[in-house]
């Protein structure tokens, strides 16, 4: 295993995770869900940076960025030629089931910040902290991926241009805000937390959602079925005679 380079030393959360990720590349299905998924939001974020270069009045920024878009949709190229490649020569149908996404998102881009409001700082400073997390989970990624060495050759190339991503954009952070970088540093910390706290919730609701659907059709409803069934073994089968003088209605309008 190669050892990681000092910027792609991934987190302690991440690697305490690290067995529910091989467990869950380990199936080639699931791997290529994951691998289109990574395509698509490379190609995503490629974009958003692609108008963080259109607005920027920066022109250092604006090289920086058009090279950073250029690596991003590079990216989810090469994360969905993969994908098809796993796609051809598997043989496998099971059940994706388990992707553990809400435990380690496969997006980093600018997590849905609106760039056209955006000042460079902001920019700047959500852009590290994305590619810094993306780095740690990708290092992993390429950890997990020895049973499979194309694959872990995708993230060991990707995780090159991760680290420039992530030095450039601290480094410029701290060119365009001398005095006050670490602050829309700790700023763009506390949203991502935010927002890693709305996807936890949100699954978790899902999944209590689920658990008291369950609860209620196996619980609530069989007594509701046994009522219904018998009311329906105290009707009489067949046709109900009516009397005469009950159908003298239909006779006139009202």
């Amino acid at each position: 295993m190669d050892s990681p380079r000092p910027h792609e030393r991934p987190t302690a959360f991440d690697r305490m995770l690290t067995p529910v990720h091989r467990w869950i590349w380990s199936d080639t299905n699931r791997r290529v869900q994951k691998l289109l998924r990574f395509g698509e939001t490379e190609t995503d974020g490629g974009r958003d940076i692609l108008r963080a270069a259109e607005v920027t009045s920066d022109p250092l920024l604006r090289r920086l960025y058009l090279e950073h878009a250029i690596d991003e949709f590079r990216h989810g190229i090469l994360f969905r030629h993969r994908a098809a490649e796993l796609l051809r020569v598997s043989r496998s149908h099971s059940n994706i089931g388990f992707q553990g996404d809400w435990l380690a998102p496969g997006g980093h881009g600018l997590d849905d910040l609106q760039v056209d409001g955006e000042s460079d700082q902001t920019m700047l400073a959500f852009l590290h902290l994305s590619e810094k997390a993306a780095a740690s989970r990708f290092c992993i990624y390429r950890d997990v991926m020895q049973h499979d060495p194309p694959t872990r050759a995708i993230f060991e190339e990707i995780l090159h241009d991760e680290t420039f991503h992530m030095n450039y954009t601290l480094t410029q952070l701290a060119r365009v805000e001398p005095q006050q970088h670490k602050r829309h540093l700790w700023r763009a910390r506390l949203s991502r937390l935010w927002k890693a706290y709305l996807r936890l919730a949100t699954s978790l609701a899902a999944i209590l959602g689920s658990i008291l659907l369950t609860i209620q059709y196996f619980v609530l409803l069989p007594p509701f079925a046994w009522m219904a069934k018998r009311a329906a073994h105290r009707e009489s089968a067949g046709w109900t005679a009516v009397s005469p003088t009950s159908s003298d209605s239909l006779n006139r309008q009202y």
